[in-house]
């Protein structure tokens, strides 16, 4: 054998981000770390059920260092904020917390825990007849107050103090009997801890709280010694703690600082967030919205980076390994925490490892995810329809029968449905009117804040053409070209056109026009702009105006903005509104359109009269029903899927192609 023989390594183009790292006594494979996501999959909403359990295993398979399970409740009596937490305290939840666990660690990652406890916001221990506490007496303030208004929670007395502290060391043992190689502490976002952490809060005149920070860290830190006692002292404890609660009432960053300071050295990972969950301008700090740059609470984890020995993990709008790379690099941060970029893409540390970032699924940041999950209780994704399928999709198998299908529409929908079917493969021709792949969005190619959405559709368009699929552009199907291609199947995924308003004098005012247009021609709004309608297409639509120093008002009928169910997303929005002096009228109606402007009526009744250069319609769209029904008789199998039978969003594009595909040649 040839001593001098090298061997030739491969060269990884994010090295500081995959070099592994050690926390106590664990090895972590690389610097992604999954940060804490809840899944409201459980019986009788404490104990997870099969799909709830591959959620976290799709984590794993994909590559990051830990998966970790949001919201485990410490103390099920007393802690609870929501109907569905994994109950620490409860032995019976050994067997799926046992079952996750070896799940996860299966695929060389270390499953994770997330202790919580809601304190003065356990709102469902309250509903359930237990006694809450909060620091001191006080009536909950802030932007939702779980226990009710006229609510007065009383303090916590010491023998409670000392049992929660129990409480949590029981369940850092708990969880380390049932395989999981950490536990994470929330310390912030308003919770328990954070609570105790407040100068504004915590006020008590003893040796748990008041003007010292030193008492009112003594519950935080007597937490971390009663893990330490019962867990082993290489055990690793991450913290996650809010550097800046980013609100009135609450600590400030220098305060933050000195927090982190004095955990220094008693953990293992300062997970640094920001925020503060009852405050809704503070909302989209914690949840970096789709107008925030990459990495937008960077500063907050680097800075307290420079002050403290143990490792720090960052956290906030996180998916472009570039920068993940150069934050690591750099030393700004040890670890970078991911949420809703493993939500989207649960691959993406496989395939940034293998430098293939173009084929990285990135977040839009648009809230779909938690917006569902707050609303429907379910966890999904608007442009990765895997997401609440996961066993489902882990499970479909290649078609049985292959199959000729012709997919009419290069939307989002057509598209995915193409990409599926090839996948399954069956033989596909893609059929697109216009001379490029992304159907109606397109006309959002140039707004700042969009620019993922536009990433996802030329990431979506290049797999079409790399694939073998037979994409045929600036191609109308007809019934007669349906006929002639001969499909066994066709998925009508023509889309939908806007809808125009029956406004006295749309038809004839000079200054109307269409927003899919000014969306491709800006240049149309003339300076004082009125935009008829508060969907998400109207609000979005004045945003980009205002922003290119438009004077914009939104005249909406109903009495408040239509989001489509996405309500986190609209907290960004109204955000963005006060941020550039959108003004709007709620429960009013347009009446007639001049080439002046536009007459509306108030909810009083009262005809008021508003001056603009142009009016713009952004109320709705009209199905393309009998396009899509003229194909119905040119195949065997005949699908009309998406906005050309409803309009709706993304995610019901995504989810139905995905589901219609599946089910083509199973038998």
């Amino acid at each position: 054998m040839n001593t001098d023989a090298r061997i030739k390594m491969f060269k990884l183009k994010y090295p500081h981000l995959f070099e592994p790292i050690i926390l106590g006594n664990q090895l972590f494979a690389n610097r992604i770390f999954c940060s804490p996501t809840g899944v409201q999959n459980m019986d009788q909403g404490k104990f997870l059920t099969d799909d709830g359990i591959a959620y976290y295993k799709r984590k794993a398979m994909g590559g990051a260092a830990t998966a970790t399970i949001g919201e485990c409740i410490v103390d099920s009596k007393r802690g609870r904020g929501g109907p569905c937490h994994i109950e620490l305290d409860n032995e019976e939840s050994v067997y799926s917390l046992t079952k996750l666990a070896n799940t996860i660690s299966r695929y060389g990652c270390v499953p994770v825990a997330e202790m919580q406890h809601a304190g003065m916001f356990a709102q469902a221990s309250a509903e359930m007849g237990n006694q809450i506490y909060a620091p001191v007496d006080m009536v909950p303030q802030g932007g939702v107050v779980h226990a009710g208004e006229h609510d007065m929670i009383p303090a916590m007395p010491e023998e409670v103090i000392l049992e929660t502290i129990e409480k949590y060391g029981d369940a850092a043992a708990f969880l380390k009997r049932c395989g999981f190689g950490m536990v994470l502490i929330h310390g912030g976002h308003g919770w328990l801890l954070s609570q105790w952490m407040s100068p504004s809060i915590n006020k008590r005149k003893d040796q748990w709280g008041g003007a010292e920070l030193e008492n009112r860290m003594r519950m935080p830190l007597a937490i971390i010694d009663n893990i330490r006692k019962k867990c082993g002292r290489n055990f690793p404890i991450e913290f996650r703690m809010s550097g800046d609660e980013c609100t009135p009432d609450g600590y400030d960053f220098e305060e933050g600082k000195r927090i982190a300071q004095m955990l220094d050295g008693k953990v293992n990972l300062i997970h640094v967030s920001t925020g503060h969950h009852e405050n809704r301008d503070a909302f989209t700090r914690t949840h970096p919205s789709m107008f925030d740059p990459d990495g937008v609470n960077l500063h907050y984890a680097a800075e307290i980076k420079k002050l403290v020995k143990t490792p720090v993990a960052t956290v906030g709008a996180h998916n472009d390994p570039a920068l993940m790379e150069e934050i690591i690099a750099s030393g700004q941060a040890d670890v970078v925490e991911v949420a809703r970029g493993l939500i989207c893409d649960p691959d993406m540390p496989r395939k940034a490892r293998a430098g293939k970032d173009e084929d990285i699924r990135m977040c839009m940041r648009c809230f779909t995810c938690f917006s569902s999950e707050i609303t429907n209780r379910k966890l999904v994704c608007s442009i990765n329809p895997e997401i609440g399928r996961e066993n489902e999709s882990m499970e479909t198998k290649p078609a049985v029968v292959k199959k000729k299908i012709l997919i009419a529409g290069g939307g989002i929908a057509g598209m995915q449905a193409a990409l599926d079917a090839c996948k399954a493969g069956h033989e596909v021709i893609l059929c697109e009117k216009k001379g490029i792949l992304g159907g109606a969005l397109r006309c959002e190619d140039e707004v700042p804040f969009k620019h993922k959405l536009r990433r996802y559709l030329d990431q979506q368009a290049r797999l079409i053409k790399e694939s073998n699929i037979d994409l045929r552009l600036n191609t109308e199907v007809t019934p007669e070209y349906a006929l002639s291609v001969e499909p066994d199947v066709i998925i009508a995924a023509l889309g939908a056109r806007p809808a125009k308003p029956p406004v006295k004098g749309i038809d004839d005012s000079p200054i109307v026009e269409g927003a899919e247009d000014v969306y491709y021609h800006p240049e149309k709004a003339g300076h004082r702009v009125i935009t008829l309608g508060g969907g998400l297409v109207g609000i979005e639509l004045s945003l980009y105006l205002a922003g290119l120093g438009r004077d914009v008002t939104i005249v909406e009928m109903l009495p408040e903005f239509s989001n489509g169910g996405n309500i986190l997303h609209q907290i960004a929005l109204d955000q963005q509104m006060r941020a550039l002096n959108v003004d709007a009228y709620l429960s009013t109606m347009a009446k007639e359109i001049t080439d002046k402007g536009l007459w509306i009526k108030t909810p009083d009744g009262e005809e008021k009269f508003l001056e603009a250069d142009t009016v713009i319609y952004a109320t709705g769209q009209r199905p393309l029903w009998d396009e899509g029904r003229a194909l119905y008789g040119c195949a065997p199998e005949f699908y009309q899927i998406a906005d050309c039978v409803a309009p709706k969003n993304m995610l019901q594009a995504t989810s139905v192609a995905a589901n219609i595909v599946r089910n083509i040649g199973r038998m």
